[in-house]
């Protein structure tokens, strides 16, 4: 059954069950004189949007907006599906990611490319969306939704094809996977944690940073994560990203000296990051058998490819 949580008045997170598991991907309801949906994470989420939909008495004609933040397919592989139902709403994106999101074939084979056989359960069909649909949102753009509005940002890092958005109504940020991923399994803990994300093949820790910067200058008051949900503490989130980052390229540059084959050289980091991240988590401690210990390997093994991706095109001098 979906998971509909309330976050401020006509504000909404939906459950979108990316990999099947709870609390792994967000959707968002903003219900306002216009109402804009934000994320629809992979097609196999679409029936939880759906059924979160239902509960909360919202017809799909009536939906205006379908928003993404970047074109991953954990956040936009199942958008043209959505809106073979939304025959009123307009997709808004990264100009940079509308092409691919009207022809996806690249961005197929580019999946296609880190999770192989996996593709189809996870993200099958991938509908491409009529350009007339689309509308490309520039930096600082402002769209109005009625009483309240939301202020588009290109923030570069995770994608060049990123963007954010700041809720006029909360003063909250939708960051996507700009602050990385966060455990909501944690949230009964003393400690949180929040690790970049750095898939492949876009991930660029500068542009990270200053996109960062600019978060901290917007002082947001919370942030809306793609992966997963509400989070009351900005500096929080931004403070970890900053730990792990180095952490994260250091141990891909022993990943790179100890072999010269790629697949090898992402199993090798692998599982280097699984045990920083199990050592940081036992260290604070918190048990072997607490659920976040099953999570985390979903996210090393893609963030693994993305750090040696990045290395490999900084030591050739590859334009990022």
């Amino acid at each position: 059954m979906t998971s509909v949580q309330q976050i401020a008045p006509n504000f909404y997170c939906i459950d979108t069950h990316d990999l099947g598991r709870e609390q792994r991907t967000s959707s968002y309801l903003l219900i306002d004189e216009k109402i804009a949906l934000i994320e629809t994470s992979a097609s196999p989420s679409v029936p939880y949007i759906m059924e979160g939909l239902q509960k909360l008495n919202i017809a799909v004609e009536d939906i205006d907006y379908v928003i993404v933040t970047h074109i991953h397919l954990d956040h936009a592989g199942g958008a043209g599906l959505f809106l073979q139902s939304c025959p009123n709403a307009k997709l808004v994106v990264h100009p940079r990611g509308a092409a691919h999101m009207i022809d996806p074939s690249r961005l197929i084979r580019s999946a296609k490319g880190v999770y192989g056989a996996e593709f189809d359960r996870l993200f099958d069909p991938i509908v491409p969306i009529d350009a007339t649909r689309i509308i490309e949102v520039q930096h600082e753009q402002l769209l109005q939704l009625g009483q309240h509005h939301l202020t588009f940002y290109h923030t570069e890092g995770h994608a060049k094809h990123h963007v954010s958005m700041l809720y006029s109504a909360t003063n909250g940020l939708f960051v996507g996977d700009t602050t990385g991923v966060r455990y909501p399994e944690m949230d009964e803990e003393a400690i949180d944690l929040i690790i970049p994300s750095t898939s492949p093949n876009q991930y660029n820790p500068e542009t990270m940073e200053q996109s960062l910067k600019l978060y901290e200058k917007l002082q947001a008051s919370e942030l809306y994560f793609g992966h997963y949900g509400a989070y009351k503490n900005p500096a929080e989130a931004y403070r970890q990203v900053r730990y792990w980052t180095p952490l994260f390229l250091e141990e891909g540059r022993k990943a790179q000296a100890a072999s010269s084959q790629f697949q090898e050289q992402v199993h090798y980091l692998d599982a280097r990051l699984k045990e920083l991240l199990f050592n940081y988590l036992q260290e604070n401690g918190i048990p072997s058998d607490h659920p976040v210990y099953q999570t985390i390997p979903f996210d090393t093994i893609v963030s693994a490819m993305g750090i040696l991706d990045y290395l490999e095109k900084a030591n050739a001098q590859i334009p990022l």
